[in-house]
């Protein structure tokens, strides 16, 4: 339906998440990371996502898959960096850090390898 959407703030371990566009189609978010604090080692099944550094400065991490493991990527304010499904990945921020967030609506998709909050799991639906 046109018009004004919801917006949605979930709390998080590592800081908060805002939810500002939900669709069948597609969601957007903003991902607000706490200095000190990082996203779990994760991967998706079906979730497309790409994410943009807004604010802050984080460390990003990515399994290419050719033996080395997780490979610190530079990633600066202003940059975007997509994850297709089964793409090992983790966020840490060093400063607090904004970043935006546009993906497929598959909003339980993750699965957790490692947690520093002990998540370590598949979402449930």
């Amino acid at each position: 339906m046109d018009g004004k959407s919801d917006v949605k703030v979930v709390p998080k371990p590592w800081g908060h998440e805002i939810i500002w566009a939900h669709t069948e189609l597609y969601v957007g978010k903003v991902l607000h990371i706490k200095a000190g604090q990082a996203l779990s080692v994760q991967y998706h099944n079906q979730k497309d996502e790409t994410i943009h550094l807004l604010r802050g400065e984080m460390t990003y991490r990515v399994d290419f898959k050719d033996g080395r493991g997780l490979v610190e990527v530079p990633f600066a304010v202003g940059e975007s960096y997509r994850n297709t499904p089964g793409v090992i990945h983790q966020m840490e921020a060093v400063t607090d850090c904004d970043v935006l967030e546009a993906s497929t609506p598959h909003l339980d998709d993750v699965v957790r390898l490692t947690d520093r909050y002990g998540r370590e799991g598949t979402s449930a639906p």
